[in-house]
Formats: structure tokens, sequence, C-alpha cells
């Protein structure tokens, strides 16, 4: 059972919730954490002194007092104002992400929300009542204020609810459910629209896609050096201990139990090759880098997951920060990197799968002994070298870019809320390219049999046959690689 505000989250924990997987609970302690910030918001409020966002207008506005009576028409205005996304809807696990991610923060006791609006939020997780949010809108500071704004319009009755994979309106949805619109209070529009829980909820569904993908392209790296029979020593232990990156590290470990037990392996150790192509024996050092990458946006994420992002900051009656801890640049930048990195990994396969194509080391040209009157797998590396030049292209930093908004108040953005997107994007090209390697590979082990190869090979040799037989004569591929790519979507394959 998690503790929202209390214990620390992490990747894991918060996709359990999200799925339903883990139960999270609000315990005295946030309670009272939440309250005695709502209570300093409101002393706050009804006194004379001007603070951002309690008792004053928005960004270039920010110097304009606004009186007691105003300030629930004021919070009310910047969620239905700032709702301006456009685009399609996001993924309704993405929104729900975003929920739990701004709970865990609310409840740390530093944003002055009323508990009744946390509870709110809350039971719509616990309903799946997940709200509509458009792709597009945010530029990742003051944080992600379009989608968080469609993300909460529902607690006004306005907006919308997916209904199973229906768009209705809220106010239909919280009819249903005997619940009335909730009105906002001082401070609790700012605190539900400030945040990077947009920026977050991608890179957490980036990251445990990268996760398994890091793994697969291990084993269709493996795949493909025993069907073109090359050399396991570019993976000794000795050679990366002096060089002892930890991606490298992890890599060159993971290879040497993916060649464990090969007979293949054995039956060519006196081979008169010298070397192999670098997209073979240098696998340690690119799929080590790009592992690196993804440690380095994984513990900024659970940095972030646990921080509170929203503005001001409220400490005590006599002290609020306005800050910038909305801004999402400490994400954007490593989004960035980490989609460099994975576009990378397709890159690299799919030389491997071209070098598979060759005719050398004793495959037959384009993996098929008739040849001429067949075509083989020519083309499927068509398809990879395209998906591979449009992750190159999606590799643009957008946290390299600024566009000055709210008439120069807001001089610098992440644009992170980009960035996160084009992340998921060159993942989900990255899975094709992997899947068509991981049937290329297949078929080139084909020309290695009756050696066997290690068990984890084995395994992902058979999985794929289940599906895809070896190609004798030539048949319409794209069924075939369509049931690659559903095996890699479901993980499927086995890689450790």
């Amino acid at each position: 059972m998690f503790k929202y505000g209390i214990d620390t989250l992490s990747t894991h924990t918060v996709l359990a919730i999200s799925r339903n997987k883990t139960k999270a609970v609000l315990t005295q302690e946030a309670i009272k954490n939440v309250t005695l910030c709502r209570e300093k918001v409101e002393s706050i409020a009804n006194s004379n002194k001007a603070v951002y966002g309690i008792n004053t207008g928005f960004g270039p506005l920010c110097d304009v007092q606004i009186s007691p009576q105003e300030t629930s028409k004021l919070q009310e205005n910047l969620l239905i104002t700032h709702a301006v996304g456009v685009g399609n809807p996001i993924a309704k696990s993405i929104s729900k992400l975003m929920l739990v991610c701004k709970v865990h923060a609310l409840c740390q006791g530093f944003s002055g929300i009323r508990l009744s609006v946390i509870q709110r939020i809350i039971y719509f997780i616990e309903h799946d009542l997940i709200p509509v949010v458009p792709e597009q809108g945010s530029v990742g500071a003051s944080g992600d204020l379009a989608p968080l704004s469609h993300l909460f319009l529902p607690l006004l009755g306005e907006g919308e609810f997916w209904d199973n994979n229906k768009i209705v309106p809220a106010n239909q949805i919280l009819k249903q459910h005997k619940l009335d619109p909730i009105q906002l209070k001082a401070k609790e529009g700012l605190a539900l629209i400030n945040g990077t829980q947009f920026i977050l909820a991608h890179t957490i569904v980036g990251l445990e896609k990268m996760e398994y993908l890091l793994d697969l392209a291990d084993v269709s790296g493996a795949m493909s050096i025993e069907g073109y029979q090359g050399s396991e020593s570019p993976f000794k232990d000795a050679l990366h201990t002096i060089r002892p990156f930890k991606g490298t590290l992890k890599v060159a470990e993971h290879m040497r139990l993916l060649f464990k037990d090969s007979q293949n392996m054995v039956s060519h150790q006196n081979c008169e090759r010298i070397q192999d192509p670098y997209s073979m024996r240098c696998i340690p050092q690119v799929h080590g880098a790009s592992r690196n990458a993804y440690y380095h946006l994984q513990e900024l994420a659970e940095i972030e997951l646990n921080s509170v992002t929203d503005n001001p900051i409220v400490l005590s009656i006599d002290e609020t920060i306005s800050g910038g801890n909305f801004h999402g640049q400490p994400l954007a930048m490593a989004l960035d990197y980490a989609s460099i990195a994975a576009a990378e990994l397709g890159n690299i396969s799919d030389r491997r799968s071209y070098l598979l194509l060759e005719g050398k080391s004793g495959l037959p040209r384009l993996l098929t002994e008739s040849g001429g009157l067949n075509s083989g797998f020519m083309i499927p590396q068509y398809t990879t070298a395209a998906l591979v030049s449009e992750n190159k292209s999606l590799c643009f930093p957008p946290s390299a870019d600024s566009i000055p908004t709210s008439l120069g108040q807001e001089d610098h953005v992440s644009m992170g809320s980009i960035s996160g997107r084009k992340f998921n994007q060159i993942l989900n090209n990255l899975e094709k390219i992997l899947a068509i390697e991981l049937m290329y590979a297949a078929q080139a082990l084909e020309f290695r049999r009756p050696n066997t190869f290690s068990s984890i090979l084995e395994k992902n040799y058979a999985l794929i046959r289940t599906k895809v037989a070896k190609l004798e004569d030539d048949r319409i591929l794209k069924y075939d690689i369509d049931a690659m790519i559903t095996m890699v979507n479901n993980k499927l394959f086995t890689v450790n």
C-alpha cells in the first residue's frame, strides 16, 4: 500500500497505482500537511498582502491585486482560459498517470490546496474517471499549463471524460456519480495547472518501454551475431573492465549470457575471420551508451516524481516563494538525450539486418536459397531504413528551442512536452525495427542448423516460429512483420 505525499514514489509504483495493481491511500500525516498549508493560504488570501497566485493575477498580470470576493472566480477562470490544447487526445493511461503524479505532489503540503479537492481527484483515479487531454499546447513552463487545465476542468463540471472509448461531457459523468462540481478557492487553480505532470507521465511510459527494448536489442543483436557466425570475444569481461562504463558492462554481461552454451559459437572458433563489423562487435559500447542515457533519465524521473513542481510554494504565512519549480528543463534535456539513445538502438539494428542480407559468412543473399525468382527478405530492410530516418528527424532537441510567451514574463520555456511525445514516437518506431531484425535473425539461424544456441535464443527462435514460418518462397511479409511487432509490443520475448 502506497501513502500519498509520504512514501517515495518510483516509476514502477506509479505505473502499478495507475493500473489498479497497487492501492494508494491518504494517511493522517498527509491530511495534516495539506490542511496546515491550506490554513496558511486562507490567512494570506484574507490579508492585504499581495502574494502571487493567491490574491493577484497571473503571468504579466501579477501586479494586479484581486479582492477576497473575486479569488474563486479568478481560479476558475485560470483553468478555463488555459484549456487551449489541440490535436489528438493522449492515451487514457497517460492521463491517469498525470492524475496520480499530481496527487502525490499536492499531498506533500506546499501547494495550499484543500483536502476536498485532492479527495475528488483520488475519486477520479479510483473509479477510472479519466479526463480527455489534447496532446499539443504545452511549452513546458509554467509547467504543462494547457494539458493540466484540460485534466482538471472536470472538477468544475467542464471539459470531457472518457467513457470506454467514447468522449462525453464531464458534467454528464459527474451526474452519473452524483458528484457536484467543485468551486475552486484561492491558489487552487494555480496549484492544479502549474507542474510538469504531462512531461513526467510521458517520461514514465517511455522509460518502461525503453527498459524492455534495451534488453530486446541485445537479444536481437545476439541472434544476428549467431546467424552471421560472428565472434563472442568482443564481449569478454577483461575488455570492458578497462573501460568500465556502467551501461557497457551491463550489455557485455548480458551478451555473454545470451551466448552461453552455444554449440554454434563453438563450431567456428577457429575460423579465419579476424573482425566483425562494428554493428556487431561494438554492441556493448553502442547499446551501453543508450543504457547510460536510460539510467540518467530514470534517476531524474524519480526525483521529479517526488518533487513539488507548482508555484508559488507556501512555506509559512510570512513566506511564499514564487520560483521556477514548474520549469520542465531538467526532464526536457534528458528526454532529448534518451531520444537520441533510443534512435541509435534502431540505427545499429538496421545495420545488422543489412549485414544478414549481404550473402557473407555462409548465408545466402537476401536470406533465400532461391534468389532471382524470389526476392527473399530484401524489402523489409527498406522499412527499417525508413523508420531509422524518421527517428533521426525526430531527434532534433525541443529543449534547445524557446519561444517567449505571456508578454515576455515567461521568456524562456523548456518545450519538454514535445520532448516527451517525441521520445515515445521514437520508441514506437524502435519496436518495429527490432521486430524486423528478429525476423531476419531467425531466418539466418536456419542456415546454422543442426547447431544449437543458448536456451534464451532457442526460446525466442521457437516463439517466432509460432507466428512466422521459415521463408522458402516469396509471400506477403506484411503479415509476418505485423505478427513480430505484436510480439514485441506484448513483451513476449525472453530477454534474460
